[in-house]
């Protein structure tokens, strides 16, 4: 099995509640953080990053094909570093969710992530509690973080942007890290296209412009007993 490397500060992370997790490196779901600009705003093909295979890709097309559907793994990916110190790759991640139906492919289409499997696979596969959440208001998201959990947010991508107005609510996922008594949204977007919008902070008024009130709050907190064991998945 491959895995991304070891961060032994996030692994000794305390899970219980605070105000936001700390620490949890902001990973992006495209191989090169650089070419996230010319990604989002230039027309730059996501195929064409030398550093492709850092995402565990067998092939520079599949990579291609599916970088920019992968923010909700690249979510999943901090969550298990800040807990274990170390994740499966971004592809193995892939793999797993893949197999769980939480993505969907006809030829070059890929509809995903898909909710309800995706939590089963994360609960069943890295022992992860996940509750999906179909209408998540933003008080409803203080109290999960509140709670000591993080939640995977379905945003717009233009939250990388927030001086504009955003075309529509959701369609992206980024992990929120928590929500201060000041009502400040801590959160690592995969696809920030600056060092500050990778690792962000908006109070809940912007925050809410682009929020499509949905998304799936993780608990890191062992599962019970009765619950599968953790087993990262095989690339």
């Amino acid at each position: 099995m491959t895995h991304s490397p070891r961060y032994p500060c996030c692994a000794d992370a305390p899970l219980g509640p605070q105000p936001v997790h700390s620490p949890v490196p902001p990973f992006t779901q495209y191989a090169s953080p650089s070419l996230i600009e010319a990604i989002a705003y230039r027309g730059h093909d996501p195929a064409d990053d030398p550093a492709w295979a850092r995402s565990g890709a067998p092939t520079q097309q599949e990579y291609g094909q599916w970088s920019r559907h992968l923010c909700g793994m690249v979510c999943m990916q901090m969550a298990l570093v800040h807990r274990d110190g170390m994740a499966p790759t971004l592809w193995a991640l892939r793999n797993g969710a893949l197999r769980a139906g939480a993505y969907q492919v006809d030829g070059q289409e890929v509809r995903g992530l898909i909710y309800q499997p995706f939590a089963e696979y994360v609960e069943q596969v890295h022992g992860i509690g996940a509750e999906v959440h179909r209408h998540l208001s933003l008080n409803e998201l203080q109290k999960q973080c509140d709670a000591g959990r993080m939640v995977m947010a379905s945003v717009s991508k233009g939250i990388r942007t927030p001086q504009t107005e955003p075309a529509r609510r959701g369609g992206h996922l980024v992990l929120v890290l928590g929500v201060t008594e000041l009502g400040q949204v801590h959160f690592n977007n995969p696809s920030g296209h600056t060092p500050q919008t990778r690792k962000a902070v908006l109070h809940l008024d912007e925050f809410e412009r682009f929020f499509g009130g949905r998304g799936v709050s993780l608990d890191l907190h062992p599962l019970s007993p009765s619950a599968p064991p953790g087993v990262p998945p095989t690339p």
